[in-house]
């Protein structure tokens, strides 16, 4: 029997791998990989909501095994479906094969290994095919999926000290009554729609702001307002690439170049709204046309870190878990996403200090408490926008049932639109905005205000 050290690199594999999924939607493209010389004993290929009419098709060729220790057993290296509520099960009875080892009575010096423990023996999952089904290295076949459930599509190698070479392709999908395939994934087949729907949304929304900016009020607009016009325009175009990706997603498989306009349009939405609460909480160009030094600097960290945030995420989503590296760009992507979020509150934080300093010398406490005010109010709502995207709609994916993994990219984009809402209409360009209101008939309420300890950060 194969000791607990040995057993352990398995069960991390598949319940890490299970719980890096849970975290971000599934991909549904058709897939196709190459392998040379791989010695994982596990590789995790994709997840996918299946209905009634599911299907699982794989088209393996050039498959070859090689191994230093002794002729690996094809039965031993195969592909297998394994659904979430049976991952812990397959995964604490399942152990990587204990090496051989020399007896005293063996005259060979080794005896036969323990395959016992294999994952693909397990009665837990649902077992496609081994090599030894193979026919010169190459095997093609669709495998019926009757269970509705969400199935992980593992590649498992029990094989000891083996190398496995191959070149895969796979497809996941359901089937339409009318006999066509559908590629999304169950829990993602409303997608298309919510970003229609919001793309749709940001139009109207990017027409009514241009009307502010460029024609009402076209003498208080200031620069910030036209660089908020750009995120709107660059929100649209996220939405609408998202849309036309995932539809022909849904229809052929693959997305025919949409997701090259998806990564750019999420890059460069992603960077002009991280600049934006940086600038608006400057109070740049409304307030003051310069920045400070500490505050370019904190531009020149977020768009750098932007520009890494969305790198990964276009790795992790275009190659997929079975690459190597995979888990090594979650925790890049991960680390950058939480350093932006904690960078973009910094100048906020100056600015209401600022504020407060400024309010003790210059005599205008009514002024400064309503500019304070309005910085503290911003300072909770940013906040909380990146607390709900970030932890709230992670949690809705992890708990939500498969088939509405959509109510997850729905909150999403309803928090989106409602916190573009909220920052455009609070600095929108107007002659006596909140930034600009006085009240001086109210100044001794208003230095007493700014003394209490309860207006501190």
């Amino acid at each position: 029997m194969a000791d607990a050290g040995a057993r352990l690199p398995l069960l991390l594999l598949l319940a890490a791998a299970g719980a890096l999924l849970l975290a971000s939607p599934a991909a549904a493209e058709i897939r196709a990989e190459s392998f040379r010389e791989d010695p994982r004993h596990t590789i995790l290929f994709e997840k996918f909501g299946f209905s009634k009419t599911g299907a699982v098709r794989i088209i393996l060729s050039g498959a070859a095994v090689s191994s230093s220790f002794a002729r690996a057993d094809p039965k031993q290296i195969g592909f297998f479906l394994l659904a979430d509520e049976s991952l812990l099960q397959a995964a604490s009875e399942s152990r990587p094969p204990a090496e051989k080892r020399a007896e005293p009575d063996d005259p060979t010096g080794a005896d036969e290994p323990d395959l016992s423990g294999c994952v693909l023996s397990s009665p837990y999952v649902k077992k496609l095919f081994t090599f030894f089904d193979m026919e010169g290295g190459h095997y093609n076949k669709s495998f019926p999926v009757t269970h509705p459930d969400e199935y992980s599509l593992y590649f498992a190698n029990c094989a000891p000290e083996s190398l496995v070479s191959m070149n895969v392709r796979t497809e996941m999908y359901n089937a339409n009554p009318d006999g066509s395939k559908d590629y999304l994934p169950v829990g993602q087949a409303p997608v298309p729609a919510i970003y229609g729907f919001f793309a749709f949304g940001y139009a109207a929304f990017l027409a009514g702001w241009a009307y502010l900016t460029l024609s009402r009020d076209r003498v208080a607009a200031n620069q910030i307002h036209h660089l908020m016009s750009a995120l709107l325009v660059a929100r649209l175009l996220y939405c609408l690439s998202a849309a036309e990706d995932q539809h022909y997603v849904r229809v052929t498989g693959t997305p025919h170049g949409w997701d090259v306009a998806f990564y750019l349009f999420q890059l460069i939405k992603g960077v002009i709204l991280f600049a934006v609460i940086v600038l608006v909480g400057t109070g740049w160009s409304f307030l003051r046309p310069f920045l400070q030094d500490r505050e370019k600097k904190v531009l020149m960290v977020v768009i750098p870190l932007q520009v890494m945030a969305n790198i990964a995420d276009a790795v992790i989503g275009e190659t997929g878990p079975f690459m190597q590296s995979w888990v090594t760009w979650n925790q890049i992507l991960l680390f950058v996403d939480v350093a932006c979020c904690c960078a973009v509150l910094f100048p906020v934080v100056w600015s209401m200090r600022s504020l407060r300093e400024t309010s003790k010398t210059d005599g205008k406490a009514a002024r400064n408490l309503s500019k304070l005010t309005l910085f503290r109010q911003f300072y909770t709502v940013v906040i909380g926008y990146l607390y709900f995207t970030r932890i709230v709609v992670f949690a809705l994916r992890t708990i939500a049932s498969y088939q509405y993994r959509w109510v997850s990219i729905l909150a999403e984009e309803v928090a989106s639109m409602a916190f573009y809402m909220y920052m455009f209409y609070t600095f929108r360009p107007a002659e006596r905005s909140k930034y600009f209101s006085l009240d001086d008939d109210d100044e001794e309420a208003a230095e007493m205000v700014l003394r209490e300890e309860e207006f501190e950060l």
